[in-house]
């Protein structure tokens, strides 16, 4: 993967951040439901225009993935996949944890992700096999290896409103609340997944595994994680539910979440 590469969607995804923080208003404050919609499609609009002609431009003959909350194995070819607005529903009310994530898919296999979260002004870059950093210095996960004293989160992809859904999200945050420090449970789940790589969170596990969450799966595994489903199988796509962890809390996470039906 080369550097050129990597500078241009860097700067194009740093572009579109600044032009959506135009828009953003701590007083924004949508009272119906057509109102949230409204303000959250217009966002999303705002930085598909702005990357949507540099990613394709960057990479010729690469193709965009229209679905950040798709599922399963991804096509041959290089595919941009992109979270127009971590935390897109944060954005609309005046919130700070939100931003703009990408990440290039090339034959099924994520090879870089870029992260920029405008507010903070932290641009998390990563390339396969290369390492992860933020603002250009690098990054690593926690060194932590007693579960009692790490910083732990969960999240969801999209609202579900499924009763046993509902119930296993829950099961596992009661048990983590018995085993860890502090449990965090927000979205964006690319906040969290960030934080994990920069070592101010421990470790992050997630139900849901959705397209948008490439980009910091990729980040957060090149500054040191071990990433796995919750059979311990190295993650995957197309795989389902998984953690993310720094090594020396991996084992310990995974037997409190292997007891959550």
């Amino acid at each position: 993967m080369s550097s050129e590469l990597l500078t241009a969607v860097s700067e194009a995804v740093r572009a579109a951040g600044i032009r959506l923080l135009e828009q953003y208003s701590t007083e924004s404050r949508p009272s119906t439901g057509e109102e949230l919609m409204a303000a959250i499609r217009s966002n999303e609009d705002i930085v598909t225009a702005q990357l949507r002609p540099a990613l394709l431009a960057a990479l010729p003959g690469s193709q965009w993935d229209q679905d950040e909350h798709g599922t399963g194995p991804m096509p041959e070819g290089d595919r941009w996949v992109v979270d127009p607005v971590g935390g897109n529903v944060n954005t609309v009310h005046g919130m700070i944890d939100w931003n703009v994530g990408v990440s290039l898919v090339r034959d099924g296999r994520p090879e870089l992700a870029v992260l920029y979260a405008p507010l903070a002004d932290e641009l998390f870059t990563a390339v396969s096999g290369g390492g992860a950093r933020l603002n250009g210095k690098p990054v690593q996960v926690s060194a932590k290896s007693d579960l009692a004293v790490a910083l732990v989160g969960t999240g969801q992809a999209k609202p579900s409103r499924e009763p046993a859904q509902a119930r296993r999200v829950g099961t596992a945050i009661t048990a983590m609340l018995q085993a860890a420090l502090y449990v965090r449970m927000s979205v964006p789940v690319t906040h969290q997944l960030a934080q994990v790589a920069a070592g101010r969170m421990d470790l992050h596990w997630q139900f849901d595994n959705v397209r948008s969450h490439i980009a910091p799966v990729l980040i957060v595994r090149e500054a040191g994680a071990v990433v796995t489903h919750l059979d311990g199988s190295p993650w995957r796509i197309e795989g389902g539910a998984y953690l993310a962890a720094a090594p020396g809390l991996h084992a310990a996470a995974l037997d409190v979440l292997g007891e959550v039906k």
